[in-house]
Protein backbone atom coordinates (compact mmCIF):
# COMPACT_ATOMS: atom_id res chain seq x y z
CA UNK A 1 0.00 0.00 0.00
CA UNK A 2 1.57 3.31 -1.05
CA UNK A 3 1.65 5.95 1.67
CA UNK A 4 3.09 9.03 0.02
CA UNK A 5 1.51 12.38 0.78
CA UNK A 6 -0.56 11.25 3.75
CA UNK A 7 -1.19 13.44 6.74
CA UNK A 8 0.77 14.17 9.83
CA UNK A 9 -2.01 14.89 12.32
CA UNK A 10 0.00 17.49 14.15
CA UNK A 11 -1.20 20.97 15.09
CA UNK A 12 -1.30 21.97 11.43
CA UNK A 13 -4.29 19.67 10.80
CA UNK A 14 -5.46 19.74 7.18
CA UNK A 15 -2.40 21.82 6.34
CA UNK A 16 -0.18 18.82 7.11
CA UNK A 17 -1.72 16.51 4.53
CA UNK A 18 1.53 16.15 2.59
CA UNK A 19 3.55 14.39 5.31
CA UNK A 20 4.29 10.63 5.11
CA UNK A 21 2.09 8.36 7.22
CA UNK A 22 4.85 6.27 8.75
CA UNK A 23 6.77 9.33 9.92
CA UNK A 24 3.65 10.66 11.62
CA UNK A 25 2.86 7.38 13.28
CA UNK A 26 6.44 6.81 14.38
CA UNK A 27 6.26 10.04 16.34
CA UNK A 28 3.18 8.75 18.17
CA UNK A 29 4.12 5.13 18.66
CA UNK A 30 5.30 4.26 22.17
CA UNK A 31 6.43 7.76 23.22
CA UNK A 32 8.36 8.28 26.42
CA UNK A 33 5.93 7.57 29.27
CA UNK A 34 4.60 10.44 31.34
CA UNK A 35 4.47 9.91 35.10
CA UNK A 36 0.99 9.29 36.50
CA UNK A 37 -0.04 10.12 40.06
CA UNK A 38 0.93 7.38 42.48
CA UNK A 39 -2.70 6.77 43.43
CA UNK A 40 -3.84 6.27 39.84
CA UNK A 41 -4.89 2.65 39.19
CA UNK A 42 -3.64 0.88 36.08
CA UNK A 43 -4.58 -2.42 34.45
CA UNK A 44 -1.75 -4.92 34.98
CA UNK A 45 -0.65 -5.66 31.42
CA UNK A 46 3.02 -6.47 31.01
CA UNK A 47 5.13 -5.16 28.17
CA UNK A 48 5.84 -1.87 26.50
CA UNK A 49 2.71 -0.21 25.08
CA UNK A 50 2.44 0.16 21.32
CA UNK A 51 0.73 3.51 21.78
CA UNK A 52 0.17 5.98 24.58
CA UNK A 53 -2.83 8.33 24.62
CA UNK A 54 -2.99 11.23 27.07
CA UNK A 55 -6.40 12.87 27.39
CA UNK A 56 -6.32 16.46 28.54
CA UNK A 57 -7.01 20.11 27.72
CA UNK A 58 -6.53 20.94 24.03
CA UNK A 59 -6.67 24.09 21.93
CA UNK A 60 -7.92 23.69 18.35
CA UNK A 61 -7.00 26.54 16.00
CA UNK A 62 -9.92 26.39 13.60
CA UNK A 63 -8.67 29.67 12.10
CA UNK A 64 -6.05 32.26 13.11
CA UNK A 65 -8.89 34.20 14.75
CA UNK A 66 -10.98 31.32 16.13
CA UNK A 67 -9.65 29.07 18.85
CA UNK A 68 -11.60 26.27 20.49
CA UNK A 69 -10.82 25.13 24.01
CA UNK A 70 -11.76 21.47 24.33
CA UNK A 71 -10.50 18.10 25.53
CA UNK A 72 -8.45 15.91 23.20
CA UNK A 73 -5.72 13.31 23.01
CA UNK A 74 -2.05 14.28 23.19
CA UNK A 75 -2.94 17.95 22.87
CA UNK A 76 -4.68 17.63 19.50
CA UNK A 77 -8.03 16.84 17.90
CA UNK A 78 -8.29 14.59 16.00
CA UNK A 79 -6.02 12.63 18.27
CA UNK A 80 -2.94 10.83 16.99
CA UNK A 81 -3.67 8.24 14.27
CA UNK A 82 -3.18 4.65 15.35
CA UNK A 83 -1.95 2.26 12.66
CA UNK A 84 -2.26 -1.39 13.63
CA UNK A 85 -1.65 -4.68 11.85
CA UNK A 86 -4.50 -7.11 11.36
CA UNK A 87 -4.56 -9.85 13.99
CA UNK A 88 -1.59 -8.49 15.95
CA UNK A 89 -1.82 -8.04 19.73
CA UNK A 90 -1.86 -4.31 20.50
CA UNK A 91 -1.43 -2.46 23.79
CA UNK A 92 -2.69 1.11 24.15
CA UNK A 93 -1.93 2.94 27.38
CA UNK A 94 -4.52 5.56 28.23
CA UNK A 95 -3.71 8.31 30.71
CA UNK A 96 -6.69 10.37 31.86
CA UNK A 97 -5.27 13.79 32.68
CA UNK A 98 -8.70 15.33 33.22
CA UNK A 99 -10.63 15.84 36.46
CA UNK A 100 -13.50 13.53 35.47
CA UNK A 101 -13.83 9.78 34.79
CA UNK A 102 -13.32 8.77 31.15
CA UNK A 103 -13.09 5.79 28.78
CA UNK A 104 -11.89 5.12 25.22
CA UNK A 105 -14.30 3.27 22.91
CA UNK A 106 -12.80 1.27 20.01
CA UNK A 107 -15.51 1.89 17.43
CA UNK A 108 -15.80 -0.87 14.82
CA UNK A 109 -13.22 -3.18 16.38
CA UNK A 110 -14.00 -6.73 17.48
CA UNK A 111 -12.76 -6.52 21.05
CA UNK A 112 -13.81 -8.03 24.41
CA UNK A 113 -16.39 -6.14 26.45
CA UNK A 114 -13.87 -5.36 29.20
CA UNK A 115 -11.80 -3.24 26.80
CA UNK A 116 -14.53 -1.93 24.46
CA UNK A 117 -14.77 1.32 26.38
CA UNK A 118 -18.50 1.25 27.12
CA UNK A 119 -19.45 1.61 30.80
CA UNK A 120 -22.83 0.02 29.96
CA UNK A 121 -20.92 -3.18 29.11
CA UNK A 122 -19.09 -2.96 32.47
CA UNK A 123 -15.85 -1.77 30.89
CA UNK A 124 -13.91 -0.25 33.81
CA UNK A 125 -14.06 3.53 33.84
CA UNK A 126 -10.68 5.28 34.14
CA UNK A 127 -10.86 7.69 37.08
CA UNK A 128 -9.64 11.27 36.97
CA UNK A 129 -5.82 11.25 36.66
CA UNK A 130 -5.91 7.47 36.32
CA UNK A 131 -4.23 5.13 33.83
CA UNK A 132 -5.40 1.98 32.08
CA UNK A 133 -4.05 -0.29 29.37
CA UNK A 134 -6.34 -1.55 26.64
CA UNK A 135 -5.03 -4.82 25.17
CA UNK A 136 -6.64 -6.53 22.18
CA UNK A 137 -5.97 -8.23 18.87
CA UNK A 138 -6.46 -5.65 16.10
CA UNK A 139 -9.35 -6.76 13.89
CA UNK A 140 -11.04 -6.52 11.50
CA UNK A 141 -8.85 -4.83 8.90
CA UNK A 142 -9.89 -1.43 7.65
CA UNK A 143 -10.83 2.07 8.75
CA UNK A 144 -12.01 2.32 12.38
CA UNK A 145 -11.87 5.07 15.00
CA UNK A 146 -11.63 5.72 18.71
CA UNK A 147 -13.58 8.18 20.86
CA UNK A 148 -14.94 8.84 24.31
CA UNK A 149 -18.08 6.98 25.43
CA UNK A 150 -19.46 8.87 28.41
CA UNK A 151 -22.85 10.35 29.22
CA UNK A 152 -22.89 14.09 28.48
CA UNK A 153 -26.43 15.13 29.39
CA UNK A 154 -26.57 18.92 29.45
CA UNK A 155 -22.77 19.30 29.68
CA UNK A 156 -21.80 20.23 26.12
CA UNK A 157 -18.09 19.94 26.91
CA UNK A 158 -18.29 16.17 27.47
CA UNK A 159 -18.86 13.11 25.34
CA UNK A 160 -18.84 13.45 21.56
CA UNK A 161 -19.38 17.21 21.87
CA UNK A 162 -15.69 17.53 22.80
CA UNK A 163 -12.57 16.74 20.81
CA UNK A 164 -11.92 13.23 22.13
CA UNK A 165 -11.68 11.21 18.91
CA UNK A 166 -9.08 9.90 16.49
CA UNK A 167 -8.51 7.59 13.53
CA UNK A 168 -7.62 3.89 13.65
CA UNK A 169 -6.41 2.09 10.55
CA UNK A 170 -5.87 -1.67 10.73
CA UNK A 171 -3.62 -2.70 7.86
CA UNK A 172 -4.90 -5.81 6.09
CA UNK A 173 -2.65 -8.79 5.54
CA UNK A 174 -3.10 -8.15 1.83
CA UNK A 175 -3.54 -4.69 0.33
CA UNK A 176 -4.85 -4.84 -3.26
CA UNK A 177 -5.86 -1.17 -3.51
CA UNK A 178 -3.75 1.07 -5.75
CA UNK A 179 -3.62 4.82 -5.26
CA UNK A 180 -1.09 7.64 -5.16
CA UNK A 181 -2.17 9.50 -2.05
CA UNK A 182 -4.47 8.84 0.89
CA UNK A 183 -6.20 11.30 3.17
CA UNK A 184 -7.85 10.77 6.53
CA UNK A 185 -10.48 13.49 6.98
CA UNK A 186 -12.99 14.02 9.80
CA UNK A 187 -16.08 16.22 9.50
CA UNK A 188 -16.49 18.12 12.73
CA UNK A 189 -18.56 20.80 14.49
CA UNK A 190 -17.42 22.96 17.43
CA UNK A 191 -18.91 25.14 20.16
CA UNK A 192 -22.29 23.40 20.52
CA UNK A 193 -25.28 25.14 22.05
CA UNK A 194 -28.87 24.23 22.82
CA UNK A 195 -31.46 25.38 20.32
CA UNK A 196 -35.11 24.82 19.50
CA UNK A 197 -34.49 24.64 15.77
CA UNK A 198 -34.00 21.23 14.18
CA UNK A 199 -32.05 20.78 10.97
CA UNK A 200 -30.71 17.30 10.14
CA UNK A 201 -28.16 18.88 7.75
CA UNK A 202 -26.81 21.33 10.34
CA UNK A 203 -26.88 25.10 10.18
CA UNK A 204 -28.88 25.71 13.35
CA UNK A 205 -28.78 29.17 14.88
CA UNK A 206 -28.75 30.16 18.57
CA UNK A 207 -32.18 29.91 20.19
CA UNK A 208 -34.56 32.83 19.84
CA UNK A 209 -37.87 32.50 21.65
CA UNK A 210 -39.66 29.36 22.75
CA UNK A 211 -39.28 25.92 21.20
CA UNK A 212 -41.84 24.61 18.79
CA UNK A 213 -44.81 23.22 20.64
CA UNK A 214 -44.06 19.85 22.13
CA UNK A 215 -40.47 19.52 20.81
CA UNK A 216 -37.46 19.23 23.08
CA UNK A 217 -34.08 20.86 22.80
CA UNK A 218 -31.75 20.25 19.87
CA UNK A 219 -28.08 21.11 19.31
CA UNK A 220 -26.60 23.82 17.08
CA UNK A 221 -22.95 24.73 16.40
CA UNK A 222 -21.02 27.93 15.81
CA UNK A 223 -17.89 26.59 14.13
CA UNK A 224 -17.05 23.81 11.65
CA UNK A 225 -13.94 22.12 10.31
CA UNK A 226 -12.39 19.27 8.40
CA UNK A 227 -9.99 17.75 10.93
CA UNK A 228 -8.87 20.72 13.05
CA UNK A 229 -8.94 23.51 10.44
CA UNK A 230 -11.80 25.47 8.97
CA UNK A 231 -12.14 26.10 5.25
CA UNK A 232 -9.29 28.24 3.91
CA UNK A 233 -7.09 27.87 6.98
CA UNK A 234 -3.86 25.93 6.88
CA UNK A 235 -2.28 24.59 3.73
CA UNK A 236 -4.47 23.08 0.99
CA UNK A 237 -4.58 19.46 -0.03
CA UNK A 238 -2.11 19.40 -2.91
CA UNK A 239 -2.65 17.03 -5.84
CA UNK A 240 -1.34 16.45 -9.35
CA UNK A 241 -3.30 15.62 -12.49
CA UNK A 242 -3.72 11.88 -12.98
CA UNK A 243 -3.36 10.97 -9.32
CA UNK A 244 -5.73 8.52 -7.65
CA UNK A 245 -6.52 9.80 -4.16
CA UNK A 246 -8.06 7.57 -1.51
CA UNK A 247 -10.32 9.53 0.84
CA UNK A 248 -10.91 7.97 4.27
CA UNK A 249 -13.86 10.03 5.53
CA UNK A 250 -15.24 10.01 9.08
CA UNK A 251 -18.30 11.82 10.36
CA UNK A 252 -17.14 12.64 13.88
CA UNK A 253 -20.25 14.68 14.66
CA UNK A 254 -22.21 14.19 17.84
CA UNK A 255 -25.50 14.83 16.04
CA UNK A 256 -25.44 15.69 12.33
CA UNK A 257 -25.85 13.69 9.11
CA UNK A 258 -23.50 15.06 6.46
CA UNK A 259 -23.37 15.04 2.64
CA UNK A 260 -20.10 16.05 0.99
CA UNK A 261 -18.77 16.57 -2.53
CA UNK A 262 -15.72 17.64 -4.53
CA UNK A 263 -17.05 19.63 -7.52
CA UNK A 264 -16.11 18.23 -10.91
CA UNK A 265 -14.95 14.95 -9.42
CA UNK A 266 -16.61 11.62 -8.74
CA UNK A 267 -15.95 9.21 -5.89
CA UNK A 268 -15.74 5.47 -6.31
CA UNK A 269 -16.92 4.06 -2.97
CA UNK A 270 -14.93 0.94 -2.14
CA UNK A 271 -15.70 0.44 1.57
CA UNK A 272 -18.28 1.40 4.18
CA UNK A 273 -17.32 1.52 7.86
CA UNK A 274 -13.96 0.06 6.83
CA UNK A 275 -15.46 -3.02 5.17
CA UNK A 276 -15.11 -3.55 1.38
CA UNK A 277 -18.44 -3.41 -0.47
CA UNK A 278 -19.50 -6.11 -2.95
CA UNK A 279 -20.53 -3.56 -5.58
CA UNK A 280 -18.45 -0.34 -5.65
CA UNK A 281 -20.41 2.69 -6.82
CA UNK A 282 -19.23 5.89 -8.52
CA UNK A 283 -21.03 8.91 -7.06
CA UNK A 284 -21.01 12.71 -6.98
CA UNK A 285 -22.07 12.94 -3.33
CA UNK A 286 -21.14 10.93 -0.24
CA UNK A 287 -23.40 10.69 2.81
CA UNK A 288 -22.24 9.88 6.33
CA UNK A 289 -24.30 9.58 9.49
CA UNK A 290 -22.55 10.22 12.82
CA UNK A 291 -19.95 7.50 13.39
CA UNK A 292 -19.97 6.25 9.79
CA UNK A 293 -16.86 6.02 7.63
CA UNK A 294 -16.56 5.94 3.84
CA UNK A 295 -13.49 4.91 1.81
CA UNK A 296 -13.67 6.36 -1.69
CA UNK A 297 -11.17 6.88 -4.53
CA UNK A 298 -11.26 10.03 -6.66
CA UNK A 299 -9.26 10.53 -9.86
CA UNK A 300 -7.68 13.95 -10.08
CA UNK A 301 -8.76 14.82 -13.62
CA UNK A 302 -10.13 18.37 -13.26
CA UNK A 303 -7.18 20.79 -12.80
CA UNK A 304 -8.03 23.83 -10.76
CA UNK A 305 -8.56 24.87 -7.16
CA UNK A 306 -11.67 23.32 -5.62
CA UNK A 307 -13.54 23.21 -2.34
CA UNK A 308 -14.16 19.79 -0.88
CA UNK A 309 -16.95 20.32 1.59
CA UNK A 310 -20.41 19.65 2.94
CA UNK A 311 -23.47 20.52 0.89
CA UNK A 312 -25.06 22.64 3.64
CA UNK A 313 -24.03 26.12 2.48
CA UNK A 314 -23.86 27.89 5.85
CA UNK A 315 -21.81 25.16 7.50
CA UNK A 316 -19.42 24.89 4.55
CA UNK A 317 -18.88 28.65 4.44
CA UNK A 318 -18.34 28.63 8.19
CA UNK A 319 -15.59 26.04 7.98
CA UNK A 320 -16.68 22.53 7.01
CA UNK A 321 -14.52 22.23 3.95
CA UNK A 322 -10.95 21.96 2.68
CA UNK A 323 -9.24 23.36 -0.39
CA UNK A 324 -7.95 20.92 -3.01
CA UNK A 325 -5.27 22.57 -5.15
CA UNK A 326 -3.80 21.07 -8.30
CA UNK A 327 -0.09 21.56 -8.92
CA UNK A 328 0.63 24.82 -10.73
CA UNK A 329 -2.90 26.21 -10.34
CA UNK A 330 -3.64 29.65 -8.90
CA UNK A 331 -6.78 31.63 -8.12
CA UNK A 332 -9.78 31.45 -5.82
CA UNK A 333 -11.16 28.07 -4.77
CA UNK A 334 -14.37 27.11 -6.58
CA UNK A 335 -17.55 25.44 -5.36
CA UNK A 336 -20.47 24.32 -7.48
CA UNK A 337 -23.41 22.39 -6.14
CA UNK A 338 -23.36 18.75 -7.29
CA UNK A 339 -26.32 17.03 -8.97
CA UNK A 340 -28.96 15.91 -6.50
CA UNK A 341 -28.78 12.22 -5.70
CA UNK A 342 -30.14 9.77 -3.17
CA UNK A 343 -27.87 7.73 -0.92
CA UNK A 344 -28.81 4.07 -1.24
CA UNK A 345 -27.02 1.52 0.95
CA UNK A 346 -28.50 -1.35 -1.05
CA UNK A 347 -26.73 -0.23 -4.25
CA UNK A 348 -23.43 -1.34 -2.71
CA UNK A 349 -24.70 -4.88 -2.04
CA UNK A 350 -25.52 -8.03 -3.90
CA UNK A 351 -28.64 -10.06 -4.57
CA UNK A 352 -27.78 -13.27 -2.72
CA UNK A 353 -30.60 -14.63 -0.57
CA UNK A 354 -30.09 -14.16 3.15
CA UNK A 355 -30.25 -17.24 5.37
CA UNK A 356 -33.04 -17.37 7.94
CA UNK A 357 -31.76 -16.09 11.30
CA UNK A 358 -31.84 -18.06 14.54
CA UNK A 359 -33.72 -15.22 16.20
CA UNK A 360 -35.36 -11.94 15.27
CA UNK A 361 -35.82 -8.79 17.33
CA UNK A 362 -38.53 -6.29 16.42
CA UNK A 363 -37.26 -2.92 17.69
CA UNK A 364 -39.85 -0.14 17.50
CA UNK A 365 -38.07 3.16 18.18
CA UNK A 366 -40.12 6.15 19.34
CA UNK A 367 -39.56 9.68 20.56
CA UNK A 368 -41.49 11.22 23.44
CA UNK A 369 -41.37 14.98 23.06
CA UNK A 370 -39.84 16.68 26.04
CA UNK A 371 -41.57 20.00 25.53
CA UNK A 372 -39.99 23.47 25.55
CA UNK A 373 -36.70 23.62 27.44
CA UNK A 374 -36.51 19.87 28.01
CA UNK A 375 -34.91 16.84 26.39
CA UNK A 376 -36.90 14.41 24.27
CA UNK A 377 -37.00 10.87 25.65
CA UNK A 378 -36.35 7.88 23.39
CA UNK A 379 -37.74 4.37 23.70
CA UNK A 380 -37.30 0.91 22.19
CA UNK A 381 -40.51 -1.10 22.36
CA UNK A 382 -41.88 1.45 24.83
CA UNK A 383 -38.92 1.44 27.24
CA UNK A 384 -35.94 3.73 27.76
CA UNK A 385 -32.50 2.46 28.70
CA UNK A 386 -31.62 1.03 31.20
CA UNK A 387 -35.15 -0.45 31.33
CA UNK A 388 -35.06 -1.66 27.71
CA UNK A 389 -35.40 -5.42 27.31
CA UNK A 390 -32.18 -7.34 26.77
CA UNK A 391 -31.63 -8.85 23.31
CA UNK A 392 -30.77 -12.39 24.34
CA UNK A 393 -28.66 -14.47 21.98
CA UNK A 394 -26.88 -17.81 21.90
CA UNK A 395 -23.16 -17.92 21.09
CA UNK A 396 -22.71 -19.08 17.49
CA UNK A 397 -26.16 -18.02 16.28
CA UNK A 398 -27.22 -15.50 13.63
CA UNK A 399 -29.70 -12.82 14.70
CA UNK A 400 -31.74 -10.18 12.95
CA UNK A 401 -32.45 -6.67 14.23
CA UNK A 402 -35.49 -5.08 12.58
CA UNK A 403 -35.18 -1.40 13.56
CA UNK A 404 -38.29 0.67 12.88
CA UNK A 405 -37.82 4.42 13.34
CA UNK A 406 -41.15 5.85 14.43
CA UNK A 407 -39.75 9.37 14.86
CA UNK A 408 -39.27 12.35 12.55
CA UNK A 409 -35.47 12.31 12.99
CA UNK A 410 -32.74 10.26 11.24
CA UNK A 411 -31.04 7.90 13.69
CA UNK A 412 -27.52 6.43 13.45
CA UNK A 413 -27.67 3.01 15.13
CA UNK A 414 -24.36 1.46 16.22
CA UNK A 415 -23.76 -2.09 17.49
CA UNK A 416 -20.66 -2.42 19.64
CA UNK A 417 -18.13 -5.26 19.23
CA UNK A 418 -19.88 -6.77 16.19
CA UNK A 419 -20.11 -6.23 12.43
CA UNK A 420 -23.58 -6.61 10.93
CA UNK A 421 -24.83 -7.31 7.41
CA UNK A 422 -27.57 -5.20 5.87
CA UNK A 423 -30.62 -7.33 4.99
CA UNK A 424 -33.08 -4.67 3.85
CA UNK A 425 -33.52 -0.91 3.86
CA UNK A 426 -37.12 0.33 3.78
CA UNK A 427 -38.20 -2.99 2.29
CA UNK A 428 -35.46 -3.15 -0.36
CA UNK A 429 -33.35 -6.29 0.04
CA UNK A 430 -29.58 -6.44 -0.18
CA UNK A 431 -26.66 -8.62 0.93
CA UNK A 432 -22.95 -8.43 1.57
CA UNK A 433 -22.87 -4.84 2.90
CA UNK A 434 -21.06 -5.12 6.24
CA UNK A 435 -21.23 -2.23 8.71
CA UNK A 436 -21.20 -1.30 12.39
CA UNK A 437 -23.31 1.87 12.12
CA UNK A 438 -26.36 2.48 9.93
CA UNK A 439 -28.71 5.39 9.36
CA UNK A 440 -32.40 4.63 9.87
CA UNK A 441 -34.42 7.31 8.12
CA UNK A 442 -37.44 9.02 9.71
CA UNK A 443 -40.35 6.53 9.56
CA UNK A 444 -37.93 4.07 7.96
CA UNK A 445 -37.00 0.46 8.72
CA UNK A 446 -33.60 -1.18 8.47
CA UNK A 447 -32.98 -4.89 9.02
CA UNK A 448 -29.50 -6.19 9.80
CA UNK A 449 -28.07 -9.61 10.69
CA UNK A 450 -25.14 -10.18 13.01
CA UNK A 451 -23.22 -13.27 14.04
CA UNK A 452 -23.27 -13.79 17.80
CA UNK A 453 -19.56 -14.61 18.00
CA UNK A 454 -18.36 -12.05 20.54
CA UNK A 455 -19.51 -13.34 23.95
CA UNK A 456 -20.22 -10.80 26.64
CA UNK A 457 -22.53 -7.79 26.82
CA UNK A 458 -22.69 -5.63 23.69
CA UNK A 459 -24.36 -2.24 23.46
CA UNK A 460 -26.80 -1.30 20.70
CA UNK A 461 -27.06 2.47 20.77
CA UNK A 462 -27.90 5.55 18.81
CA UNK A 463 -24.57 7.14 17.92
CA UNK A 464 -26.05 10.62 18.25
CA UNK A 465 -25.11 11.78 21.74
CA UNK A 466 -28.42 13.32 22.76
CA UNK A 467 -30.56 10.35 21.68
CA UNK A 468 -28.24 7.83 23.34
CA UNK A 469 -28.07 9.86 26.54
CA UNK A 470 -31.86 9.96 26.69
CA UNK A 471 -32.75 6.31 26.40
CA UNK A 472 -31.99 5.04 22.89
CA UNK A 473 -29.90 2.01 23.91
CA UNK A 474 -30.35 -1.71 24.50
CA UNK A 475 -28.01 -4.52 25.53
CA UNK A 476 -27.23 -7.69 23.60
CA UNK A 477 -26.77 -10.41 26.23
CA UNK A 478 -25.30 -13.84 25.55
CA UNK A 479 -26.88 -16.83 27.25
CA UNK A 480 -30.54 -17.84 27.00
CA UNK A 481 -31.53 -17.31 23.38
CA UNK A 482 -34.91 -16.41 21.85
CA UNK A 483 -37.02 -19.08 20.21
CA UNK A 484 -36.04 -19.98 16.63
CA UNK A 485 -37.70 -18.07 13.81
CA UNK A 486 -40.15 -20.15 11.81
CA UNK A 487 -38.93 -21.06 8.34
CA UNK A 488 -39.62 -18.16 5.98
CA UNK A 489 -40.31 -15.72 8.82
CA UNK A 490 -37.14 -13.77 8.05
CA UNK A 491 -38.82 -12.21 5.03
CA UNK A 492 -42.02 -11.30 6.86
CA UNK A 493 -42.84 -7.61 7.38
CA UNK A 494 -41.74 -6.15 10.69
CA UNK A 495 -44.29 -5.20 13.35
CA UNK A 496 -44.25 -2.61 16.09
CA UNK A 497 -44.48 -5.22 18.82
CA UNK A 498 -41.99 -8.01 19.58
CA UNK A 499 -42.57 -11.31 17.81
CA UNK A 500 -42.20 -14.80 19.28
CA UNK A 501 -38.53 -14.53 18.38
CA UNK A 502 -38.12 -11.22 20.17
CA UNK A 503 -35.93 -10.92 23.26
CA UNK A 504 -37.04 -12.43 26.51
CA UNK A 505 -37.93 -9.90 29.16
CA UNK A 506 -35.61 -9.27 32.05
Amino acid sequence: MQRRDFLKFAAAGVGALAAPLDAALAAQQAPAPKPAPAAAPSAAVAGKPDYSLHMGPTIVEVSPYEMVSTTGYDGQSPGPPLKMKEGVRTIVEFVNETDVPEVVHWHGLLVPAEVDGAPEESTPVVPAHGTRRYTFFAKPAGFRWYHTQVHAGDDLSRGLYGGQFGFVYIEPKTAPAHYDQELFLALREWQPFFTARRDPQGGAAPPAGDNAAGSGLAIGYRMFSVNDHGLGNGDPIRVRPGQRVLFHLLNASATEVRRVALPGHKFQVIALDGNPVPTPQTLDVLQLAPGERVDAVAEMNQPGIWIFGCLQDDDRKNGMGAIVQYEGQKGDPQWTAPPSADWDYTAFGGSAAQPAPDGRFELAIAKIDGGPGKFDRWTINGKSFPQTDALRVRNGGRYRLAMKNGSDEPLAMHLHRHIFELVSVDGKATSGVMKDTVLVAPSGTVEVDFAADQPGPALLQCQQQMQGDNGLMAMVQYGAAPAPVAKGAAAAPTKSAPTAAAPAKK
